[in-house]
């Protein structure tokens, strides 16, 4: 038996600006697989995709209590690091996304989502071709809050997406 359990699968069909995944974090489980991939844009601009948590009382956190690192690495620049401690989101936590489907794909962690006597974790990583260019990303992050998380919001800078997909998992740990 798998110990990684398929909670959730959402199709992005139509134009959205940002995709809430709710109800998904529970005492079931510690940790939580997301992935996101195919994921194209309306428009012509590249964007970033983005992650946000959810409250237990269904509230998007959009307050400065985000610390994350994200080690960017493109094929047209020289790598960088980006890091904030008063971000409003985990950046590029599913990388990229532009007008070409099938061209993004994530895979992130959160950990302890549900536990209220401790922050909230992530660690995540991407690859990305947009707008001509590969770009991949690392990163890791903290909720600093000790709120219980039960779901999470996607969303994209600047303009809508029209297809992709979001997948989340439970991961269960044998003793």
């Amino acid at each position: 038996m798998s110990n990684l359990r398929l909670i959730n699968k959402t199709e992005i069909t139509s134009s959205v600006a940002s995709v809430n995944i709710t109800d998904v974090f529970t005492t079931d489980f510690d940790i939580y697989k997301i992935t996101t991939n195919d994921i194209s844009t309306v428009g012509t601009v590249a964007i970033n995709i983005n992650l946000r948590f959810i409250n237990s009382s269904g509230s998007v956190i959009s307050s400065s209590d985000y610390d994350y690192a994200v080690l960017r690495c493109a094929s047209s620049v020289a790598f960088s690091e980006l890091k904030s401690t008063t971000a409003t989101n985990f950046t590029y936590f599913g990388g990229k996304a532009d007008q070409s489907a099938e061209t993004n794909g994530s895979v992130g962690y959160i950990f302890n989502p549900t536990n209220t006597s401790s922050y909230t974790f992530g660690l995540y990583q991407n690859s990305t071709f947009a707008n001509s260019t590969n770009e991949n990303h690392k990163g890791i992050g903290v909720l600093t809050s000790t709120a219980n998380i039960t779901g999470f919001q996607i969303y994209f800078d600047n303009q809508n997406v029209n297809s992709g997909f979001i997948r989340t998992y439970g991961l269960r740990v044998d003793s």
